[in-house]
């Protein structure tokens, strides 16, 4: 899948309007993550966060974390373990039925290499199709798409594309079996 990079200067007004969402986004996941909440209301402080009607057969438990917030689409039956982290200011999309691990990173962004240029950043987003499994401590890195049905070993980190049917393992993630049944 071929998806469209944006680069955001440090030095310019786009960069710095981010912090006005950031901060807000961060107030609503400190009342999220620091007052007991009830699965209904979970759905619904966090699609206040994403600015979504989470659907109700959707699971999250509790730490949830983001730094944007507003750039996170979820399917139906999605279960979201804790303390999941998506950086998803390049946006990430997760499909229908859907299984992620606890402490799971998701980023859709990532910083210049130039170090005169560091602090700016380039966004490139993330899909995660349906019926994927992402094991615990699982990191998915910026652009990569994660294929219908694959599953990501405990621990991996994604750097590319994950074809369906498939199981990667390891750093970075190795496809070790294909054609899941």
């Amino acid at each position: 899948m071929t998806t469209k990079v944006t680069y955001i200067n440090a030095n310019s007004p786009e960069f710095k309007a981010l912090d006005t969402i950031v901060d807000k986004n961060q107030q609503l996941l400190q009342i999220l993550n620091t007052q007991y909440q009830t699965p209904t209301r979970i759905l619904a402080q966090v699609g206040q966060i994403i600015g979504q009607v989470i659907d109700p057969s959707v699971t999250i438990h509790l730490p949830f974390r983001s730094d944007y917030g507003r750039h996170i689409t979820l399917g139906k039956r999605v279960f979201i373990n804790s303390n999941a982290m998506f950086v998803d200011l390049g946006g990430i999309t997760i499909e229908d039925d859907v299984l992620i691990g606890p402490n799971v990173t998701i980023v859709s962004v990532n910083h210049a290499q130039d170090a005169l240029d560091r602090k700016s950043l380039y966004l490139n987003s993330v899909h995660i199709q349906a019926n994927a499994w992402l094991g615990a401590n699982t990191t998915v890195l910026p652009g990569v798409t994660i294929g219908k049905n694959a599953i990501i070993a405990a621990g991996a980190v994604v750097t590319h594309d994950v074809a369906p049917n498939t199981i990667v393992a390891g750093v970075p993630a190795r496809v070790i079996k294909s054609t899941l049944n």
